[in-house]
């Protein structure tokens, strides 16, 4: 065998190689979807000009400075956010990981019954809980914090998980080895185990980011200034429903694709294969 042999990602581990026949009906099905998609968004567009939403009225507050500066206002509230909770998730999520993997049985239950609990409950439940059952305990909150720490609980569930697959992947033979010189558990965790841990996820952790920037846009809920309760108050005062949502979404697609490719970068630059 080769010893330039191109390793065997996990798709391919997974998913034999499709054969001639299955190309040409993917290619086919591809093709008959884009037809379908292209008349789909078609028709949208033909329903709007009907129902007059394409009206230079609707869309000519766009080209005001003033609707941008507070656009931007509240994307800078959502990017507060979204930075403020991936890194109160990626604490606690780290903090539940090796909880789990500590050996300690009681500990490890614990964190197991608290990451499945983030993980199930919706972040919506858990905005709603900060905003109507917390102040009832005379905790006060800023709605800053009451759409941050629920969107950061609800992220650290899923970090913790991917922060304990990385810990999984990394060779048991290497943990042996540092155990037989010697060493203890948590410094083995410590100088061993977690850099590499997070060397394989990163590219993972930096995709979790998305979810979490999506998960701000509830927000209307304690009426956080963010992107998306900003546009609602131009929706309110243009009676622009179509031109808002479309810009906003643009907005949300371009900063989710941008961290989509931060992350491939990041996995290019530390050898990390990513499947596509």
């Amino acid at each position: 065998m080769s010893n330039h042999a191109k390793p065997l990602s996990i798709r391919d581990a997974l998913y034999e190689q499709p054969g001639p026949r299955t190309r040409r009906r993917v290619a086919i099905g591809t093709a008959i979807t884009a037809v379908l998609v292209i008349v789909g968004i078609g028709l949208i567009i033909r329903q709007f000009y009907i129902t007059g939403q394409l009206a230079p009225r609707y869309w000519t507050f766009l080209a005001q400075p003033t609707t941008w500066r507070f656009l931007l206002q509240g994307f800078r509230g959502t990017i507060s956010v979204a930075l403020a909770a991936g890194v109160i998730a990626l604490v606690l999520g780290a903090v539940l990981m090796l909880g789990r993997t500590s050996g300690i049985k009681p500990v490890a239950a614990v964190c197991r019954v608290v990451t499945d609990f983030f993980r199930g409950v919706p972040s919506l439940l858990l905005i709603y809980f900060f905003f109507l059952v917390v102040p009832q305990y005379g905790i006060r909150l800023s709605s800053f914090w009451m759409i941050t720490l629920p969107v950061a609980l609800a992220a650290s569930g899923v970090l913790a998980e991917v922060l304990r697959a990385g810990v999984n992947a990394v060779p048991r033979g290497q943990v042996e080895a540092a155990l037989s010189l010697g060493m203890r558990p948590g410094r083995i965790m410590m100088k061993i185990v977690l850099p590499q841990a997070i060397r394989f996820v990163i590219p993972s952790l930096i995709s979790q980011l998305v979810v979490v920037v999506k998960d701000t846009t509830l927000a209307y809920v304690v009426s956080y200034p963010d992107l998306m309760q900003n546009a609602r108050v131009l929706i309110t005062n243009y009676d622009a429903l179509v031109s808002m949502y479309f810009t906003v979404a643009v907005v949300y697609i371009l900063v989710n694709f941008a961290i989509n490719k931060l992350s491939a970068l990041v996995a290019e630059r530390l050898g990390v294969k990513i499947i596509r």
